[in-house]
């Protein structure tokens, strides 16, 4: 790990404290805003056409989303107070929140949609005060699953728009121009590589359009009459207080989607900071709280404005890397950008111009990658099979209340519909199940101390008193004794891992899995942060650690497994022990 990050450091021109010159940074921050202001235009457009809005709205909404965008990106690259993470993170509206924005905007309107995005985004501030709380219920296997559920529950409406050709255009018309989007696209990002593959979409959506004009379904017209600047025609919806069935039954939904992308915020906050700077540091959980802290003042924002949420771009660390330049007044130039943008009404046109078939097809890609995204993430979760079955179950399940297959007789009405949508559904059950799992197992046990010698004689009591309620012998304590014993030399032996100090807190967690003992040492600078760092560094995006081979005469005649992982700032030894 270590040498990888030495190694994306030598080629990195500007850190994040650096400032390049002007021109540089406002070339790279136009480029970037360039690539990313068609995705952040075509999800609103989605979601007002799918659900039936008026063409007035639809102009706000994505006026409303650029500008939002930019002031959101800009709030990440300065950090103001405990807002923002100080990087270039890129913010935008995310396709994980179409199917839900749909519903919401089709049953109650704009207003609606508004109050739902408002309430949601107040959890993201409670997420980023008690991060370690929320991991436990958020747990990979969850989280995983709900994204897969998000392309599930989206893919209807991008079926939908494939197959729907203007009556007084050819039927081969929509098919033909979505063929060569999707085509393009595809295409590119599987055999091109570096900065060409960043512009896949941008470059399969021009394609596609392109295809459509010859058949007569590009809209020349808005464009033509678009305004080179000014505001959108539509004013602000305004909000829906009534707080009414629709909005309770959709509300968990929303919330569900919200943490979840707070939970990629997460990991992009964390991955950001790894290629910024030239010498490996340890994660700034600080930096990571002001990330999710910014995501949910933009998605706050984005519902005061009438608009659709937005989350972080990922593709944030691959420009940076690309780049070499990871200066904080380039987020603050591509955040200038999207504002500048949003108030030239022609270049939104020439986005919102584009037809329904070639989005459904930027739209199909983007979702099949959604999809193998949460597979991922559940598959490197899944360690056992119960977190498999919880993700297989709560899948099906979600799949089935979103198809309307599971007793609609008895739950279509139940709640208000509540369980209607697939993502509250699939989600709900992970949760509960997660939940059951957790408390019908034994509760781990955990001493705090610090890394050194003289608190052995603390931890040999902890782990006698552990054994104890294990039922386990005396023979089993004092070898539980002699493997702390073994694995605290190694720990303070080893070398520090790059950001640590030399006086660091330890964590004993104890626990009792399938009959056998399992012992988990974690050091961290400071005793009251460890499990923050633990959660921040349970991400999918997250540093791999660098995993050392053991050779330990005690733990190898003990422990039937031995994993010593180091990560910049966190050392952590877990061992198991067999009951003999």
């Amino acid at each position: 790990m270590n040498e990888s990050s030495d190694g994306a450091g030598r080629h990195l021109r500007y850190e994040a404290d650096d400032k390049p010159p002007i021109p540089l940074t406002a070339g790279l921050g136009l480029q970037f805003a360039i690539l990313a202001i068609a995705g952040i235009v075509l999800t609103p457009a989605i979601v007002v056409r799918a659900a039936g809005g008026t063409d007035e709205y639809l102009t706000w909404a994505v006026f409303a989303a650029a500008a939002i965008s930019g002031i959101s990106t800009i709030l990440q690259a300065v950090r103001l107070g405990r807002i923002g993470a100080g990087y270039v993170l890129l913010m935008g509206t995310s396709g994980a929140f179409i199917a839900v924005c749909v519903t919401a905007l089709a049953d109650g309107g704009p207003g609606l949609l508004a109050s739902l995005v408002v309430a949601s985004s107040l959890f993201q501030y409670l997420l980023a005060a008690k991060l370690a709380l929320f991991r436990r219920l958020l747990t990979p296997t969850v989280a995983g699953t709900v994204v897969m559920l998000i392309a599930v529950t989206v893919m209807p409406l991008v079926f939908d728009m494939v197959a729907a050709s203007p009556e007084d255009a050819s039927a081969a018309s929509a098919p033909l121009s979505a063929l060569a989007a999707a085509s393009v696209i595809v295409v590119i990002a599987l055999k091109a590589s570096g900065r060409l593959r960043l512009w896949a979409p941008v470059i399969g959506i021009a394609v596609g359009s392109v295809v459509a004009a010859l058949f007569g379904l590009y809209e020349f017209d808005r464009v033509a009459e678009a305004k080179w600047i000014g505001l959108p025609d539509g004013g602000w919806p305004g909000f829906d207080f009534s707080f009414g069935g629709d909005f309770w039954g959709l509300l968990p939904a929303f919330v569900f989607v919200t943490l979840i992308g707070a939970v990629e915020t997460i990991g992009d906050s964390v991955a950001i900071q790894r290629v910024s700077w030239r010498r490996p540091r340890a994660v700034d959980y600080r930096a990571v709280q002001g990330a999710v802290a910014a995501d949910g003042t933009g998605n706050l924002l984005s519902g005061l404005a009438g608009t659709v949420p937005n989350t972080t771009y990922s593709t944030s660390v691959s420009i940076t890397e690309l780049t070499g330049v990871a200066a904080r007044r380039v987020g603050v130039a591509i955040g200038v950008s999207f504002i500048v943008m949003a108030f030239v009404p022609k270049l939104l046109a020439l986005v919102l111009a584009v037809p329904d078939a070639v989005v459904a097809a930027y739209l199909t890609v983007l979702l099949g990658l959604l999809f193998v995204v949460g597979m991922k993430i559940v598959i490197a979760d899944a360690t056992d099979y119960r977190r498999g079955l919880i993700a297989g179950f709560s899948f099906w399940i979600g799949v089935g209340f979103q198809n309307n297959l599971i007793f609609p007789e008895y739950l279509t009405d139940f709640a208000g519909g509540f369980l209607e949508n697939g993502m509250t559904a699939g989600g709900l059950t992970a949760i509960v199940l997660t939940l059951f799992t957790e408390v019908t197992g034994a509760r781990p046990r955990r001493l705090h101390c610090a890394l050194d010698v003289e608190d052995l004689p603390e931890i040999r009591d902890f782990l006698s008193a552990f054994a104890g309620r294990c039922g386990w012998d005396a023979a089993m304590s004092a070898r539980l004794g002699a493997v702390a014993e073994e694995s605290l030399l190694t720990m303070i032996d080893a070398p520090l891992p790059a950001g640590a100090t030399a006086r660091r807190a330890l964590r004993v967690t104890a626990s009792k899995q399938e009959g056998r003992a399992v012992l988990e040492f974690v050091a961290a600078a400071s005793e009251e942060n460890i499990s923050d760092r633990l959660a921040v560094l349970d991400e999918p995006s997250a540093e791999r650690p660098a995993e050392r081979d053991l050779s330990l005469r005690v733990l190898a005649h003990y422990a039937s497994s031995v994993v010593h992982q180091q990560y910049h700032e966190v050392d952590i030894v877990t061992v198991q022990v067999d009951v003999l």
